[in-house]
């Protein structure tokens, strides 16, 4: 499916770094997250070799056997081989492989797998390098614009395409976990206004809602974070959503498509004949009254059905008109009974 089709979103759930480096718990994420319903799994390729070296800081010192950036990212490291174990684990279990490439050698790597798109982390956005790599391969980018401005946004779109790849941006804050007030749902209008390219969200709320909050604004893309449990060892844990959020989230964004693929007529209320009718209402009076007496305000009630005398709607055209015959107390009122 094409991430430029505007009538269904395509639902990315984010491994990254969760599977600490194992390949068992890797291809177990893949089996979990295949019954939630989401569209792709994502990894992400780090080579540290050639991204990272012994100067490369922590974002946030959480690690207890790593000494150093480089020595996580070596960790975090799979062989090609057991690459390709993974993406094909994916295509059987009805999910598409993706992973984020950190440097050229990745991407390498990423193309000797075949995959389809590419997904660049915000942190690449000024890799000019990266991106022309990434642009020549003449494929699908979903660009996340979490660390970058507008004009540095404008700066990588001006080396991909004219490469011709289809691109999505993201919608994207780099906090970790997000709050409400930093996610910035304003700017999925605002991307797609300025670059007239189709917009998602990548998210590290923690929660379910500001992807929902996204897919009701027209979020093209969703990608969030996924661990079997936010109390888990790692930098993402607490930004992640679990596997059962996953589900309950998945179940929402398709309802929320349903709904803004069909939209109501609000003028159109044919269907509710019956309805109205039921719930309508007459005009009756409050008490007995005789014959020759004067309509008032304070003689009137309305009851149900709506088919039974004059229309609750119409009561002002009765005030003042005298009665023709005598009626008892809650009787329905008709114009026949009116002078």
């Amino acid at each position: 499916m094409s991430v430029t089709q505007q009538d269904r979103v395509f639902i990315i759930a984010e491994i990254a770094q969760a599977h600490e480096g194992s390949l068992g718990i890797a291809h177990s994420y893949i089996d979990a997250l295949s019954g939630t319903g989401v569209d792709a799994v994502k990894f992400q390729t780090h080579i540290a070799e050639a991204e990272s070296s012994p100067y490369e800081s922590f974002r946030v010192k959480f690690s207890y056997e790593d000494e150093t950036r480089y020595d996580y990212w070596k960790r975090m490291e799979f062989t090609s081989t057991q690459w390709a174990g993974l993406k094909e684990h994916c295509e059987r279990a009805g999910v598409e492989f993706l992973s984020s490439p950190f440097s050229v050698a990745a991407v390498e790597l990423l193309e000797s797998l075949e995959v389809k798109r590419y997904k660049i982390g915000s942190g690449e956005i000024t890799n000019h390098l990266l991106l022309e790599r990434i642009g020549r391969t003449g494929k699908p980018v979903i660009l996340s614009s979490g660390m970058s401005s507008f004009d540095e946004l404008t700066n990588a779109l001006e080396i991909l395409r004219p490469f011709g790849n289809p691109i999505t941006i993201l919608q994207c804050t780099t906090a970790y976990p997000t709050k409400p007030e930093q996610w910035g749902l304003n700017v999925i209008a605002d991307l797609r206004n300025q670059f007239q390219t189709p917009v998602g969200f990548s998210d590290h709320s923690g929660e379910i809602y500001a992807c929902l909050s996204a897919a009701a604004l027209g979020a093209t893309v969703l990608e969030f974070h996924v661990v079997f449990d936010q109390q888990m060892f790692g930098p993402d844990a607490k930004a992640s959503l679990t596997i059962e959020q996953t589900r309950t989230l998945v179940k929402g964004v398709r309802e929320i498509e349903s709904a803004l693929s069909n939209p109501v007529r609000k003028n159109d209320t044919a269907g509710y004949a019956d309805l109205k009718k039921m719930f309508g209402k007459s005009l009756a009076i409050n008490k007995a009254l005789k014959v020759g007496h004067r309509i008032e305000l304070a003689d009137l009630e309305s009851k149900k059905p709506a088919d039974q005398g004059i229309s609750a709607a119409e009561f002002q055209k009765v005030i003042g008109k005298k009665i023709t015959r005598e009626l008892a107390a809650y009787s329905f009122l008709n114009y026949k009974d009116l002078e």
